[in-house]
């Protein structure tokens, strides 16, 4: 009786334990080297990444260890912020932002900095202007609603087509009531695949978001045939969820990226391409 005893003693102890263990990884999992802060960022690969891994050094200096995880679409980012496996991400527009919490109702994000700006650009190796453009010509573009209303008013601007009046950053393709040209804007394919699309020769002209044009090494000077008016342009922002938008680590992750470091890393590295936000 006494050994039983003993051993029902030691199998409660040892679960007890493990309890104990496990409240104390989860309550240090944040923790990084020598007791600072890590700090977990998804961000698409350029140039969101690269300008992360630039903030790094500047962050371990005021005690955060960031790690940036990449993703290569437009998805899986919100999803792994939505189930907590990251802290904050890295890739997204206003307008993005909004469509993708009006489809996903259980996403409770929110903004907590403006960064950079990103041009969408018209690519053609057929065409040297949005003029040169022939009747009936294909442009292919992005399947992601939130970026006609960007990539609309570019063809608006040329005069090659008119917008119905007021929908201005929520202009869709079935908004255009004039068309003298017969464009062909019926190919929507997934953001990342735009580049893809372009190199193969496919369409007359493709509409590709920046970081993917600066991924697939596109030459912009050769190849851009037109782009979003900077004035105009949305910012990529740093996105949370609601509860964590007072985050000590998260306010100092923007207050980083805005800094004057990291604004010189974007002029230097993307020429013009990219945009600090001031």
């Amino acid at each position: 009786m006494k050994k039983l005893f003993a051993i029902f003693t030691i199998a409660i102890l040892a679960l007890t334990l493990a309890a104990c263990g496990g409240a104390k990884d989860e309550a240090t999992k944040k923790e990084g080297k020598g007791g600072n802060k890590t700090l977990v960022v998804g961000a698409s690969a350029v140039p969101h990444a690269e300008v992360l891994e630039a903030a790094k050094p500047l962050l371990k200096e005021k005690g955060i260890d960031l790690k940036v995880q990449v993703f290569t679409d437009y998805i899986l980012p919100n999803v792994a912020l939505h189930d907590g496996e990251i802290d904050a991400n890295y890739f997204q527009t206003p307008g993005y932002l909004e469509l993708q919490m009006k489809e996903n109702k259980d996403f409770d994000f929110v903004s907590v900095g403006e960064i950079h700006q990103e041009p969408i650009g018209v690519y053609s190796k057929k065409y040297k202007s949005l003029d040169d453009l022939p009747k009936g010509a294909k442009i292919i573009m992005s399947d992601s609603f939130s970026d006609h209303g960007r990539i609309l008013p570019i063809f608006e601007k040329a005069g090659l087509i008119k917008l119905k009046e007021g929908v201005g950053a929520n202009a869709r393709v079935e908004d255009i009531v004039e068309n003298p040209k017969n464009l062909d804007f019926s190919t929507l394919i997934e953001a990342k695949l735009l580049a893809s699309s372009f190199e193969n020769g496919e369409g007359d002209a493709v509409v590709i978001n920046t970081n993917y044009v600066l991924e697939a090494g596109i030459n912009a000077k050769e190849y851009q045939i037109a782009r979003e008016g900077d004035d105009v342009v949305p910012a990529n922002l740093v996105v949370v969820n609601s509860k964590d938008k007072d985050n000590e680590e998260i306010n100092t992750l923007v207050e980083v990226l805005k800094s004057k470091e990291i604004q010189k890393f974007i002029e230097e590295k993307y020429k013009g391409a990219v945009l600090s936000v001031k």
